[in-house]
């Protein structure tokens, strides 16, 4: 027996990278998947949300959060936080953020609906900076 969508809705994701899957009022919720652009190698940036804090929940695999000390348009410090399972992690509004993950992770994210690119900016890293986030994955083996 089917349940009726109007009582149950049930989403799935397992592609590369981020997709939301269910919004609703202020709210919206999200697997984020491994893809290329989060390889430590890979990433060139960090990002902040200026309007909201945003929850990351690590579901199955590895991941590392980085966060970054700065401020509206640059990066003084990264920290590393090796995430682990089922264990809420609320990076909090306008801090720099980005992520590596394992190819098998699942990340599960928790955001306000309205959290766009318009009010998400990026801040370039330098090469230094993307030095050290390669080191410190390196060193948590990913």
């Amino acid at each position: 027996m089917t349940i009726p969508e109007t009582l149950l809705d049930v989403r799935t994701h397992a592609d590369a990278g981020y997709r939301p899957l269910v919004d609703f009022g202020a709210w919206r919720v999200a697997i984020l998947n491994f893809n290329d652009d989060l390889r430590p190698e890979n990433i060139t940036a960090m990002q902040r949300h200026n309007e909201t804090d945003e929850v990351f929940v690590l579901l199955r695999g590895r991941c590392i959060l980085f966060v970054g000390e700065g401020d509206d348009h640059s990066i003084a410090v990264i920290h590393a936080q090796p995430m682990a399972p089922r264990t809420i992690y609320n990076v909090k509004k306008a801090v720099w953020h980005t992520h590596t993950l394992s190819s098998e992770a699942m990340v599960l994210v928790v955001e306000n609906r309205d959290t766009t690119y318009d009010n998400s900016p990026f801040c370039p890293l330098t090469a230094m900076q993307r030095k050290t986030i390669w080191e410190m994955a390196a060193g948590q083996g990913l």
